[in-house]
């Protein structure tokens, strides 16, 4: 938006043909159809599953029976009524539950669709009026500083993250079709849209196409080359591609992140789960560019051997001279 509108175009515009008009409606398109095909055969795939999964749930069934006739024999004061083994159905989903979740999700979106354009055709400006309705002069200018430094670092960080999520997807994609996937298309824009969830959005990935992969084919040497190709896939793109092309400075601790995710899912719905990893990348290059950050640097890390930016590192204040021996 900030480099459109330099070149004279005014950010409410920018803001919108970014948001809307751009690669999205494209890909939308392309991906409708086959999304659909998926979600009106999902009744069959429902009972595919079942049926290949059906010899395994019976045996469970079996040694959980044989556990509680144990159980019993061993309580004296149990009652001696055979358990039943018959599987107990699970309750089905209603249609208001289902479309109230519906709701609360596209509203809880949209509300984020909305908040991002009005923060991107504000721009700095409006930021600006903000930080110096609530601060003084100087600490409006070291606000706006800070601001300034979330908004290019955690912008380059993403726009590297999407080439390397647009690579991965790329490779998920033509692995599938080599493999002999429907809609391999499809799968790979999945891939490549969940992996900016760090770490939950890999193993969703991964157990949707076990999924599909499990209703796709007959026999178990297929479903483990797509589970394996893609797990492979996704260590290279999280182990090697990642570190080189992004580095360490802005990894985030597992720990927090997942607690992160679970909070904004609970609190927001999938918009808070879209928006606690990117809070969190900005909570710490604020941090990093703060006197005094940095125990909140460090709390946020993976680990205690913290790279800081170079303008932090001039602020570290040096270690204290020990003191010499007396030579009394």
């Amino acid at each position: 938006v900030e480099a459109l509108h330099r070149q004279g175009l005014p950010r409410s515009v920018s803001a919108i043909l970014m948001m809307f008009l751009g690669v999205t409606g494209g890909a939308v398109n392309m991906l409708w159809e086959p999304a659909q095909q998926w979600l009106a055969g999902a009744p069959r795939i429902v009972k595919v599953i079942e049926h290949k999964v059906g010899p395994v749930a019976h045996v469970l069934r079996r040694i959980e029976a044989v556990a509680d006739s144990a159980g019993r024999l061993t309580d004296a004061g149990a009652s001696t009524a055979p358990a039943s083994t018959s599987a107990t159905p699970a309750p089905s989903v209603s249609g208001g539950r289902l479309l109230l979740s519906t709701r609360t999700a596209l509203f809880a979106m949209m509300t984020v669709v909305v908040l991002t354009l009005f923060l991107l055709a504000g721009g700095p400006p409006m930021l600006g009026r903000m930080t110096a309705s609530l601060a003084s002069d100087v600490h409006s200018i070291r606000m706006l500083q800070v601001i300034d430094a979330v908004r290019r670092e955690v912008g380059r960080y993403y726009a590297t993250i999407a080439l390397i999520n647009l690579g991965l997807g790329l490779a998920t994609g033509l692995a599938m079709m080599a493999l002999g996937m429907p809609n391999p298309i499809l799968w790979g824009a999945l891939a490549a849209v969940l992996n900016f969830i760090p770490y939950v959005g890999a193993a969703a990935t991964l157990i949707v196409l076990t999924v599909v992969a499990t209703v796709s084919f007959e026999g178990v040497g297929p479903v483990v080359a797509v589970a394996s190709t893609y797990l492979g896939l996704a260590t290279i793109e999280g182990q090697i591609v990642q570190p080189l092309l992004v580095g360490r400075r802005l990894e985030l601790n597992p720990i927090i992140v997942f607690l992160a995710l679970w909070f904004g899912g609970w609190f927001w719905g999938i918009a808070g789960i879209v928006m606690a990893v990117p809070s969190l990348l900005a909570l710490k290059v604020a941090a990093e560019h703060s006197e005094r950050g940095r125990p909140l640097t460090e709390f946020l890390s993976p680990s205690t051997a913290m790279r800081f930016s170079p303008a932090a590192r001039k602020r570290q204040v040096p270690p204290a001279p020990m003191a010499r021996p007396d030579p009394g």
